[in-house]
């Protein structure tokens, strides 16, 4: 059992297939048991369970990847339990209900997982806006006082305008008088 890469470049994704050892990585395979996309988050993983477990009791050997993916699965640990019960450890009740507590304990943890990451999204989106809101508020101010010393620089022009009509009128004014 091992995987076989597809994709393009720097975007692979995989078949898990069950192969002859010495058949090529990409090439002849005996029968595609799933899909590995390690470019998502989390990983996608579909996989045929019964068949895999299948091969496994075949005895067929997984790749270090592979392996771990299966364990990821649960496929190992269901190996394992049906083991258990072949030497009459315990029944073969007993080992699923075993095996769909360990699904549920990790269900909870993968949902507890997604909901973490999700509620850090949503802090640094907050974050990303306070910040923004701030640099915003930063720069409404600057162009206030821009704008009030423009307006204050436009009524010192008016009133040294008027000041010099003033003025002028007053220089005409005095010599009438005399």
């Amino acid at each position: 059992m091992r995987l076989q890469r597809h994709g393009r470049k720097n975007y692979a994704y995989y078949h898990i297939v069950v192969a002859h050892s010495e058949a090529p990585r990409d090439g002849r395979y005996i029968e595609r048991l799933g899909s590995y996309n390690p470019n998502t988050n989390p990983a996608t993983v579909t996989l045929n369970f019964e068949r895999a477990l299948q091969w496994l009791d075949f005895g067929a050997q997984p790749t270090d990847t592979v392996r771990s993916i299966l364990s990821h699965e649960g496929v190992l640990l269901m190996k394992h339990l049906k083991g258990g019960v072949k030497k009459g450890a315990f029944s073969e009740e007993e080992a699923q209900r075993r095996f769909d507590a360990w699904k549920a304990d990790k269900v909870k943890g993968l949902e507890k997982i997604a909901k973490e990451q999700a509620d850090k999204k949503v802090a640094a989106a907050k974050a990303r806006l306070a910040e923004e809101e701030k640099i915003n508020e930063a720069k409404a101010k600057a162009v206030a006082e821009k704008r009030q010393a423009k307006i204050e620089a436009e009524a010192q022009a008016i009133k040294e305008a008027a000041e010099a009509k003033a003025a002028e009128a007053t220089a005409e004014e005095t010599p009438a008088a005399e």
